[in-house]
C-alpha cells in the first residue's frame, strides 16, 4: 500500500525479481512512478479497506507492506491485513520512531528510516534474498540487514561472529540501536546487521534463515 518514491521503488524492485503482486494507492496518478513496463496489478482505495485488500488480492498474498505517507492509515492497514485476513508477513513504514517502537512491541515490524525504507522492507519480505544498506567504494564488502531463524534466538554475538566468520557491528532491539558486546545473548525481534564480503552474503542468509546446527 502507498505508491510514493518507496512503494514505487519497491513494487519495481520486488517484480524485477519475479514477484506478483498489487499497488494500493488512494491516487491513480501515483501509479505513474510504477512506470510503463509494470505487469502487476494497481487498485484505487485505502488500505484499510477491506473491500479494497480484497480486490487486491490480499487473501493470496504472502506478505503486505504498508508504505503510504501516514503513519495512521500504516498501522491500521497492516492491523486490519495480519488480524482480519491472517497474512503474517506484514511491515509498516512509520515516520515518529516512538510510535515504531511500541509497534515493534506489538509484533508488527516497522521500518522508520526513509533512507533506507525500500531495502528494509524487502528483507523483512522475503527470506530468500538480501539487500546491502551499505556497500564500500570497492564493491568487496557490505553491510546487510540479515533476517534470523528465532532457534538463534540465546546464542551470543561472539558465537555468531565465529561461526559465520562475520562481523555484527551493530542491531537494534524494540527500534533502538545498539552496538553489541560479544557475549550479548540475541532475542526474538532483533535485527542484525552483519558485515561481510559480497561473496559469503548468500552463505550468512541461508545459514541464519534455518536453526543453527548442534555441534
Amino acid at each position: 500500500m502507498g505508491c510514493g518514491r518507496v512503494g514505487s521503488s519497491l513494487a519495481r524492485a520486488l517484480e524485477k525479481r519475479g514477484h506478483s503482486l498489487a499497488v494500493i494507492d488512494v491516487n491513480v496518478e501515483a501509479f505513474r512512478r510504477l512506470g510503463p513496463d509494470f505487469a502487476g496489478k494497481t487498485v484505487k482505495g485505502v488500505g484499510f479497506d477491506r473491500d479494497v485488500l480484497v480486490r487486491a488480492g490480499i487473501r493470496e498474498a504472502d506478505g503486505f507492506a504498508a508504505v503510504a505517507s501516514g503513519d495512521n492509515s500504516n498501522i491500521l492497514s497492516a492491523r486490519v491485513v495480519r488480524e482480519e485476513f491472517g497474512v503474517q508477513n506484514v511491515v509498516a513504514r512509520i515516520y515518529d520512531q516512538g510510535r515504531a517502537e511500541v509497534y515493534e512491541k506489538l509484533g508488527i515490524p516497522t521500518v522508520a528510516t526513509v533512507r533506507w525504507a525500500a531495502g528494509q522492507v524487502m528483507n523483512r519480505l522475503l527470506s530468500d534474498s538480501v539487500t546491502p544498506v551499505w556497500r564500500d567504494p570497492s564493491g568487496m564488502t557490505a553491510l546487510f540487514q540479515v533476517p534470523f531463524d528465532n532457534a538463534w534466538a540465546g546464542t551470543s554475538v561472539g558465537q555468531l561472529e565465529e561461526r559465520l566468520r562475520v562481523r555484527v557491528p551493530f542491531f537494534t532491539r524494540i527500534g533502538t540501536g545498539e552496538v553489541p558486546s560479544a557475549d550479548l545473548l540475541l532475542q526474538e525481534g532483533d535485527v542484525i546487521y552483519v558485515a561481510t564480503s559480497n561473496d559469503r552474503a548468500q552463505m550468512v542468509l541461508r545459514t541464519l534463515a534455518a536453526a543453527p546446527e548442534q555441534n
